[in-house]
């Protein structure tokens, strides 16, 4: 799917509906992974902000390209994932793939694990690099 947005409020609406959508799906095996694809600075960092302030993440969301991944446990009431129990999703995964090399690299990220849990959303930046 391909989406432009104008603005950030433009995209904290959209990651409310986004979330929302996720959430209306059953999901029994895996995680949810989702691709954030675009130039350097085109906003997959901004929207993944969106999306874990729709997921009631109440720390700073900050780019992961040194530290590869951050892990944000997300609160039993999020406010857009699933309804006023968040039952959908328990852990939101950034991951900044831009300095890997190989999905193989995913390995020491515990990406079986991880990808594995249907308890997690997934956002991986540069996709293609993996």
């Amino acid at each position: 799917m391909n989406t432009r947005l104008n603005s950030l409020e433009e995209m904290e609406v959209f990651a409310v509906s986004f979330i929302k959508t996720l959430s209306k799906k059953k999901k029994e095996m895996g995680a949810f992974v989702v691709g954030l694809q675009g130039d350097l600075g085109a906003g997959k960092t901004a929207f993944t902000k969106s999306v874990a302030k729709a997921l009631g993440v109440g720390v700073s969301v900050t780019s992961p390209t040194f530290v590869i991944e951050k892990i944000y446990k997300l609160p039993v009431r999020a406010p857009h994932a699933g309804g006023p129990e968040n039952e959908i999703f328990s852990r939101l995964i950034h991951i900044d793939a831009y300095r890997l090399e190989s999905g193989s690299e995913l390995t020491s990220l515990g990406w079986e694990d991880i990808s594995s849990d249907p308890k997690n959303i997934i956002l991986i930046e540069w996709p293609e690099k993996v």
